[in-house]
């Protein structure tokens, strides 16, 4: 008997079905990675193993009784943990708060700190997460920091279940093994762990077996001695993808953002680099190097303390994003559930939130012209289902990247700053995004595209720039590199 049995589970959102009928078996010990391209029904699949939302139809047993899973707590008092791709920590409570809410000892009615502190340290510690200042809001801390947060706290009481939602987005080197290290452990105390990512190859590396959905039904499990990457991307896209990265076009033009000796105390120092018109430059770093920091104040969204920012050779003394806007940039995030989208807003308000302008007459918001924006920017990214009117929360995690990517074209940037623009994306969607970076600079836009993935930030570019401790500390032409030496460069020792 099966640990985990799905039989004919179905659900639908505004009318549109997203799993016709899922039937899947899972077991004590193993690691089962679950594949698919965005809008597949990845996301909602794992809401419903883990009592976030209803379904129409079918059944979910565990030991081969039928269970309700009608909220998240009775699904974690099952022993179902998951950690999503969106991180569900409360911002403005402490590391320490976050990993035990729900669990703080009281006594004579107050809270034991001490007894808290200790006892968070003890699980970052024991997860291997010990870096991490338990005290400090988790609001304050990276998206890859905060993940860490997110899995120490499902580890915390021993899951029969784990679901992990594409952990490798934010994580990579030493961190991203660490996770792999316990999964392992894990497995071999009988846990059942739930694997969603879109890195094939480390699927490859940790699966015993792997599941293909692909348009809410499942296609196929194998192993991944049956199988290869090619032949997984074939399954989830019902097609063969011949290559990967396009060829890039003639040499960029004149300088568009020239950034001089731009420095922000205990973030980053003394950072200087140019981005040509029509040029794609990389920006590769590990966790804590300083450059999401740097992004931000690329865009307004922080003061840099030093420093000389100009766009096609006009200074800038960007006070407010809106400073950035007005000069023609524009900013993707790594974290687009809290910076990129109002979740409760429709897909077309959220494209229209940087350029309702656009959309106006007289003055007034005029139907017919929103209508037509919007249409015409959901046909050009594939934003499925092709339905404005639903909310963001509503879609897949790639395709409200795409929504993000939707409103910062429709402000007609001349520099996109990209940063994990890929993050949760599917590999045939990913395609589809390489291809629009290079006729975006055909449009003679320069992009910043800033990524943990060494792969992409190698085929994607023209040049990259590697940060390490708040300081550039190389730059690379990409063609004339490889991956040993970006990353050398990144932890600071000899290729």
């Amino acid at each position: 008997m099966a640990l985990l049995e799905l039989e004919g589970v179905r659900k639908s959102y505004a009318g549109v079905e997203v799993l016709h009928g899922i039937d899947f078996e899972a077991d004590r010990g193993e690691v089962r990675a679950i594949a698919g391209a965005n809008g597949a029904g990845k996301t909602t699949l794992i809401k419903a193993l883990s009592g976030a939302i209803d379904f129409e139809a079918g059944e979910i047993l565990l030991d081969g009784r039928h269970v309700g899973l009608k909220s998240p707590r009775e699904a974690h008092e099952l022993g179902i943990h998951t950690v999503y791709q969106e991180l569900s920590l409360v911002p403005h409570l402490s590391v320490a708060e976050n990993l035990l809410l729900g669990e703080l000892l009281r006594s004579r009615g107050l809270i034991d700190w001490s007894d808290v502190n200790e006892r968070a340290r003890a699980l970052l510690e024991r997860t291997g997460f010990g870096g991490i200042e338990i005290r400090q809001p988790v609001a304050g801390l990276s998206v890859a920091r905060q993940q860490m947060v997110e899995i120490a706290k499902a580890l915390s009481s021993e899951p029969r279940i784990l679901i992990l939602d594409e952990p490798s987005a934010v994580l990579a080197g030493d961190d991203l093994e660490q996770v792999f290290s316990w999964i392992r452990s894990l497995r071999e105390g009988g846990t059942l762990v739930i694997y969603i990512s879109h890195r094939l190859e480390e699927v490859m590396e940790i699966a015993d077996r792997i599941t293909v959905i692909r348009d809410g039904l499942v296609v196929e499990t194998v192993t991944p001695a049956q199988t290869d990457p090619n032949e997984l991307v074939r399954l989830m896209a019902g097609t063969r993808l011949e290559r990967i990265y396009p060829d890039r076009g003639p040499t960029p033009g004149r300088e568009l953002l020239e950034v001089h000796g731009l420095s922000r105390e205990r973030e980053f120092e003394d950072i200087s680099f140019s981005i040509g018109h029509g040029e794609i430059v990389g920006m590769f770093g590990l966790v804590g190097s300083g450059r999401t920091e740097l992004a931000r104040c690329l865009f307004g969204a922080e003061k840099a303390d030093e420093g000389e920012l100009r766009v096609e050779g006009r200074e800038l003394r960007l006070r407010t994003p809106q400073d950035a806007i007005e000069a023609g940039i524009g900013f993707v995030t790594e974290d687009r559930a809290r910076d990129g989208l109002v979740m409760e807003l429709s897909v077309a308000d959220n494209a229209l939130l940087a350029s309702m302008r656009t959309a106006r007459r007289f003055g007034l918001l005029n139907p017919a012209r929103r209508r037509d924006i919007v249409d015409a920017k959901v046909k050009q990214l594939d934003i499925r289902p092709p339905k404005p009117e639903l909310l963001a929360r509503q879609l897949s995690g790639g395709n409200q990247q795409k929504v993000v990517l939707a409103k910062w074209l429709l402000t007609e940037p001349r520099l996109l700053i990209l940063d994990e623009p890929t993050r949760g994306v599917d590999m045939a969607t990913r395609v589809e995004l390489y291809r629009m970076f290079v006729e975006l600079t055909a449009d003679d836009l320069g992009l910043l595209l800033i990524s943990s993935d060494l792969t992409e930030v190698l085929g994607a570019t023209d040049r990259i720039l590697v940060m390490r401790d708040g300081r550039l500390e190389g730059e690379f032409e990409s063609a004339a590199t490889h991956e040993e030496e970006i990353l050398a460069c990144a932890v600071g020792v000899a290729a």
